[in-house]
Formats: structure tokens, sequence, C-alpha cells
């Protein structure tokens, strides 16, 4: 369940992975089944399209509190932090989820301040998109999750199936990249957290899938994309 997850959620993965729209669809969930204040930080330094921090207003709407770079724009990325960034890691009654940024160069962005997590009081999840070049065999995969380790001095603790082609995805897509993260789940030892599904997809999934099933709503993409 997703309220029994660490307090801090950071969202992390190959570049084209969808982590910016599991974190959306993780965000919204979760403000349904938690009390208090839930945030949602965009630490995407590195992609400018189809980040959370264009959904700022919907957030608000929904009762989250979107924090995100200290520019106030959507088009310009700044190599900085806000300091709003900061507030929920010590602030024990947050229920926080961090969109960090592609491969190692986001994971760079949270190994500035790797010190502030302590490790009974986070997760971090590898979002797996099975169709994305480059992530498509579990060596790729275990690839990046080293380079995102090394870079964010963070732990993976969980996998995200998140394999998809937007709209066009089918169930065969998702149990392709289940495959690839159960391998990766026993070399490694990480448990594979979630299987997104897009909602008109959850009732013709199988029973039995490891992971729980998290219904994917394109929040970042619009009707006619």
């Amino acid at each position: 369940m997703i309220k029994d997850d660490k307090r801090i959620r950071l969202f992390i993965g190959h570049y084209g992975s969808g982590k910016s729209e599991v974190s959306i669809n993780y965000v919204t969930t979760l403000r349904k089944q938690v009390e208090g204040e839930v945030a949602l930080a965009d630490l995407d330094v590195v992609n400018v399209y189809f980040r959370t921090r264009e959904k700022k207003d919907l957030m608000k709407e929904l009762g989250i509190t979107p924090i995100d770079s200290s520019i106030e724009t959507t088009t310009l990325d700044v190599p900085a932090v806000s300091a709003e960034i900061m507030r929920p890691l010590h602030d024990k009654s947050v229920n926080y989820v961090i969109d960090v940024g592609g491969d190692n160069v986001g994971g760079r962005v949270v190994g500035r301040f790797a010190k502030q997590f302590e490790q009974d009081d986070y997760d971090m999840f590898y979002v797996v998109n099975a169709n994305r070049e480059k992530t498509q065999t579990a060596k790729e995969v275990l690839g990046y999750i080293d380079a995102i380790e090394a870079s964010s001095k963070l732990k993976v603790t969980g996998l995200v199936n998140n394999t998809h082609m937007l709209r066009e995805t089918t169930v065969e897509d998702i149990l392709k990249g289940q495959e690839v993260a159960r391998e990766v789940s026993k070399i490694r030892n990480i448990p594979i957290k979630y299987v997104c599904c897009l909602e008109g997809l959850v009732d013709k999934l199988p029973t039995g899938l490891e992971g729980d099933i998290l219904p994917i709503k394109l929040y970042l993409r619009e009707d006619w994309m």
C-alpha cells in the first residue's frame, strides 16, 4: 500500500521512463490515503518537457503542496534547488514525494543533500520502462541503477514497472516490463513495489503479479498528444 511506504519517496529512472507521470499518479493516490500535508517536489533540472511542475495549479486544487526550483518558469531550467525543497525533509509530519531528474545527472542534484536523508525515512523507487531504448534488459537497467546510486549517494529500495507506449500500451507491454523487473529484482534483491497500468487496462492484467497495481491517468499528456 502506498501509505505504508517510507515517509519520503524519491522516483528516479532513465530519461523517458515516465517517472514524472508515475510521481503525479502516486502522489494523488497518496493524498487520498493519508491525513496531514502531502508535498510533491520537482527536482527534474534535466528535462524541460512533461514534468510535474507544469501541473502546479492542479496539485494545489487536490490539496498537495507543489515544490519546484526557485525560477518561476516552465521553459527555463537552472541547476539550482529551492530552499523549500529542504523543509519537508526535516518536517516529519509531511508525506513527501520527489520527482528526480533522469539518470545520474538528476541523481547528482539529490546527492547535494543526501546527508539530509535518514536511512529508515526514505524509499527510492527506480522506474523501469522496458520499451525505452537502453533499458530493455536487466543488464541495462542495472547499469543505470548503479550510476544513479553512485551520484545520488542513496540506495534504490524498490522497482516500479512502468513499461508503456502511452495510449497504445497493451497488457503484453506491461508483462514484458515485468519480466525485466523480475530479473533485476532477483539479481539485486530489490522488490517490485508497483506495476503501472493505464486505468482501462487494470481489469485485463493477470492476477498474481509481483507488486501493487498503480492505475495511471495521463496527467502530463494532453488528449491530442
